[in-house]
Parts: structure tokens; C-alpha cells; sequence
């Protein structure tokens, strides 16, 4: 009977602690969330405000909510043609990095042969060169090819910098589906190429997701390459047009922030709907691999 009764009381004892445990991790990824947030949620906020309650007021809500800052960001920057450029450079930019990355990770998950380990290597070396060192030398190549202010001139630097990781987290994810799979395919008659697109390009969903949306960041967010490479104001993309409100001797804030908001709502949209194939993808790449 004793022994029972302290079974019991052991039992809701360590339920007790689970739940305070639970709370205290719940209350600390709320916190955590809230710290993370605030950063973007003061960007809107100081999007509607005046000059003077940006320096005066940085962390109060605006008296007179200014919905003109926003058309006067539109017009002043030229948000819709840099919104336009932005779109182009990056859609393409992907379409090769997925296409390309998938294609060689594909290969190199898949098939045995002897320069394998080679490839390997090189495409891991890859992840190790700094981008912004290449910035001289990629200038002076395009402008022998001819390739400054064309779209090409940032669409080629974003995917060769972005294939390494490509290659590498998609391999990683391919290499733990089974070869079974293409065995029975192949006895149905299905070749390579229909392996491929029907089978593999399916599976990896989750890997290339992940791909996509850190792409998506780093080629919608770049600010080096297209200074360094694009001087046409026809052809300049987001983060130019968001220097145009500095100068050597001040800064336009307000109008910044509502341009910076506009910038960024594609970036959380994005992320939003891509969400739970992003974390499926990192889980299983760091898992995998």
C-alpha cells in the first residue's frame, strides 16, 4: 500500500515538474519571439513617422500616422522599376541555382565514380571563398565581356556563389532516400532524366525550399554586387534605391523606413509561405548529411 501511494505521489511529482518545465520553455520562446520581433515591428512604426518624432520620439507611436511617407518613398526612389529589377535578377538567379544545384547534387548523391571526392571538395571550397573579395576581379572580367549593366552581371556572381550550398544541402538530403527506388523505376523503363524530374526533384522539395528562400534573401538583400556592377538608374535594384535617401550630410528617415518597409513585405511573405518546407529542409539536411 505504501509502495503504491509513493508511486503516486512520484508520478504527480513529475508531472508537476513537466509542466513547469513546459511553462518555462514556452515563457522563454515567447520572450525570445517578442526580442525578435520588436526590430521589425519599429521599422513600421517609425515608417509613419515624422523627421522630428524619429530623433524625438524613437519608441512611441507616431502622433499623426503619415500614409504620405510611403507614396513619396514610391515615387522618390523609384521603388516600382527597382521592384521590377529585383524580381528579374533574383527569379533567374534561382531558376539556375535550383536547376543547376539539383542537377549536380543529384549526380553526386546517386552515382559512384572516381573523381567524386574531387568534385566534392571543390564545390565544399567554394562555401569557404569570401564573395566580396571577388568583387575586383569579377568587375574587371565583366567589363572585358561586356556584361556591366545587363542583368547577367549580377544574375551569374549570385548563382555561382550559391551553387556550393546548393549542391551540398541537397546532396546531403538525397543520399539518404533510398536506391531502391530508382532500381524498381529503371525496371519499368523509366530513364535517368525521368528518375529525375518525376522522383528526385519531388522528394527533395523540402532541401530545395531551403535553397530558395536563403537565396531569396541573400540576392534580394544584396548591396556590394549591384554597386559595384549596375550604374544605369534603369537597372538598379532594391537596396540602391534605398541610398538615394542619404547623403554625405544627412538623411531622410522617415522616408527610409517606409521604403525599407515596402522592401522587406516581399522577404516575409516569402517566408511565410515557405515556412514548414524551410525547417523540414534544415532539419533534414543537418540530420542527413
Amino acid at each position: 500500500m505504501e509502495q503504491a501511494l509513493s508511486v503516486k505521489t512520484g508520478s504527480a511529482t513529475g508531472k508537476a515538474g513537466a509542466k513547469w518545465s513546459r511553462g518555462l520553455i514556452n515563457v522563454l520562446l515567447t520572450a525570445y519571439a517578442l526580442v525578435t520581433l520588436y526590430p521589425l515591428f519599429w521599422l513600421f512604426v517609425s515608417a509613419f513617422k515624422t523627421n522630428d518624432e524619429f530623433h524625438s520620439k524613437p519608441f512611441s507611436l507616431p502622433e499623426i500616422w503619415q500614409w504620405d511617407n510611403f507614396v513619396r518613398a514610391w515615387e522618390v526612389s523609384a521603388m516600382g522599376t527597382s521592384l521590377v529589377n529585383s524580381t528579374i535578377v533574383t527569379v533567374l538567379s534561382l531558376a539556375l541555382t535550383l536547376v543547376l544545384g539539383a542537377l549536380a547534387a543529384y549526380v553526386l548523391a546517386r552515382f559512384d565514380f572516381k573523381l567524386k571526392p574531387l568534385f566534392m571538395g571543390l564545390f565544399l571550397l567554394g562555401m569557404l571563398i569570401p564573395i566580396h573579395s571577388t568583387l575586383v576581379p569579377l568587375f574587371v572580367l565583366m567589363k572585358k565581356v561586356g556584361l556591366l549593366d545587363t542583368y547577367a552581371a549580377l544574375v551569374f556572381p549570385y548563382t555561382a556563389f550559391e551553387l556550393p550550398l546548393a549542391i551540398f544541402v541537397v546532396a546531403a538530403y538525397l543520399t539518404a532516400i533510398p536506391k531502391e527506388i530508382e532500381e524498381a523505376a529503371l525496371i519499368d523503363g523509366t530513364g535517368y532524366w525521368g528518375i529525375f524530374f518525376r522522383m528526385m526533384l519531388p522528394l527533395s522539395l523540402p532541401a530545395l525550399s531551403t535553397i530558395a528562400i536563403l537565396g531569396f534573401l541573400r540576392f534580394w538583400n544584396d548591396f556590394a554586387f549591384a554597386l559595384v556592377f549596375i550604374s544605369k538608374p534603369a537597372l538598379k535594384t532594391i537596396p540602391l534605391s534605398l541610398s538615394v535617401f542619404a547623403t554625405g550630410y544627412s538623411t531622410d528617415y522617415k522616408l527610409t523606413m517606409a521604403a525599407m518597409s515596402i522592401a522587406v513585405l516581399p522577404t516575409i511573405i516569402v517566408y511565410l509561405l515557405f515556412q514548414e518546407q524551410i525547417m523540414k529542409g534544415m532539419t533534414a539536411g543537418a540530420v542527413k548529411g
